[in-house]
């Protein structure tokens, strides 16, 4: 059985920290999971924040996110959002997909949104993007090195080394994540 995972919005925002998650799903690490509801706030901050990316550009990348990660999209979730509670009433259709899902883990930035007296009801932890990548580093270093090693080849203009992917990958917040792939 697949460790599946549900990807918040708020991880999928920024884009080589989206990649790196994208990529560990396609190395087989984890069953990656998200709605097109998530899609739809992930993508609506982008066009808010950075005008400067068309709306061409966002459409294709969201259609590379749902291309690039076999059965990615969790659907029948909706009749699940109404009965829980959560900090966050915004929130409840994460959680309701990962229920649906079957995850054991949401990844998210909001921590605080999804306590842990509510998920275990379902078996279910939330964790933090740079606590999500730790552990994927212990599972198997290589491939996740080997994930930012493609990240910096897909780079062209300008090209890209892999101390340029844990740069921007630090900005994301992954601290301890960079400095273990770094120990070695």
């Amino acid at each position: 059985m697949p460790f599946v995972v549900i990807y918040d919005a708020n991880v999928l925002y920024p884009s080589t920290l989206r990649d790196l998650l994208i990529r560990v799903a396609q190395a087989g690490l984890v069953q990656a999971r998200w709605t097109h509801k998530i899609l739809d706030e992930t993508f609506h901050n982008l066009e808010r924040n950075r005008p400067d990316l068309s709306p061409e550009a966002l459409r294709r990348t969201r259609e590379l996110m749902i291309c690039a990660v076999r059965d990615c999209l969790v659907t029948g979730y909706e009749p699940l959002i109404d009965t829980l509670d959560l900090p966050d009433l915004d929130d409840r259709h994460v959680l309701a997909a990962a229920i649906r899902a079957r995850a054991q883990v949401i990844v998210t930035e909001n921590l605080t949104d999804f306590p842990s007296s509510v998920l275990s009801r379902w078996d279910i932890e939330a964790k933090s993007p740079d606590d999500f990548i730790l552990d994927q580093i212990h599972l198997d270093r290589k491939v996740v090195w080997s994930c930012a090693q493609q990240i910096a080849d897909s780079w062209r203009r300008p090209p890209g080394t892999v101390s340029d992917v844990f740069t921007r990958l630090q900005r994301s917040g992954l601290h301890q994540s960079v400095a273990e792939l770094q120990s070695e």
